[in-house]
């Protein structure tokens, strides 16, 4: 059974690692989070304790409670300490196969027997990962979503060799965490990533096309379908640059519906990827806010 005296490890302090960092803290569970960059980890710290403090003025969190998810978080640049009679793992590194396998191979060494290695991957094989730890049987995917403390899903990706006893006991984690789980068979780009994928290609053909204006084609499925943020918008915050990464990936494996629109591709060359960069289907401010009217009429950049 999962307990608040499990120690949990988060690797990776991006922007995932830290909002994965925070729902663990504010949980109540003792939280490792792990990166080579000290920069990382305290930008990171900084942006949990304000998710933290942001609670306290909304009254979600007591000034008690808060005080103690500050407590129950710990940075470190040495995985093989903090990894140390951990129970799970939870790794957020870059999408990239050596990389990720080197961290489990470097934690696995020094976890406990039953623990639960976790990736967040959502493009990368969980069956060629878990290659690397000492039991393939417990290693899962457990995929997240942007903002973590604000959305509730976790998608659960079984790699071949999962076994049923890591899915049950990650299953309580979600439960642990708040969190609705699914569970999904390794595939290309998921359920979420495949369907995302998919609407916002087929938004940016609309916007080629002349169909509508960017901010018309986001309003309809904001107010058409309840979506909270339109396909182009999302696509400004997930960034272009990581859209068509993944759209070129779903089109190599599951063919031409995948085919990355034109639009995409020239936008990613012009180096508009979107909110990181102040300037994707729109521009934004220096606070990261978008610019009212200023999304693409048109094929036109």
């Amino acid at each position: 059974m999962v307990s608040k005296d499990n120690k949990v490890v988060v690797v990776g302090a991006g922007l995932m690692g830290t909002g994965i960092a925070h729902a663990f803290a504010s949980s109540g569970f003792v939280i490792d989070l792990v990166d080579t960059s000290e920069t990382a980890l305290e930008k990171a710290r900084i942006a949990i304790e304000s998710i933290i403090d942001g609670g306290v003025e909304r009254g979600k969190i007591s000034s008690t409670d808060a005080q103690s998810a500050k407590q129950n978080l710990s940075v470190s640049t040495n995985l093989g300490q903090s990894a140390n009679g951990a129970t799970l793992l939870v790794e957020t590194v870059s999408e990239n196969l050596a990389i990720k396998q080197a961290v489990i191979r470097e934690a696995d060494a020094v976890m406990a027997d039953d623990a639960v290695i976790a990736t967040n991957t959502s493009a990368l094989s969980v069956t060629e990962i878990a290659t690397a730890a000492s039991a393939p049987e417990n290693v899962i995917g457990m995929h997240f979503f942007n903002p973590v403390h604000k959305m509730k899903l976790v998608e659960l990706v079984l790699g071949l060799a999962t076994n049923e006893a890591t899915i049950a006991a990650t299953r309580q984690w979600c439960n642990a965490l708040g969190k609705t789980s699914i569970l999904v068979n390794e595939t290309p780009g998921l359920t979420t990533s495949r369907m995302s994928a998919m609407l916002g290609n087929e938004a940016m053909w609309m916007l080629q096309e002349g169909t509508a204006s960017a901010e018309d084609i986001d309003t309809a499925l904001r107010m058409g379908f309840n979506h909270p943020m339109g396909p182009l918008e999302l696509g400004d915050l997930t960034g272009w640059d990581t859209r068509l990464a993944v759209l070129r990936y779903l089109h190599s494996m599951l063919g031409e519906k995948f085919r990355p629109c034109p639009l995409i591709i020239k936008m990613v060359a012009a180096g508009r990827y979107g909110r990181k960069t102040g300037h994707g289907v729109y521009k934004y401010d220096e606070n990261g806010k978008q610019i009212l009217g200023s999304g693409l009429k048109g094929s036109a950049l």
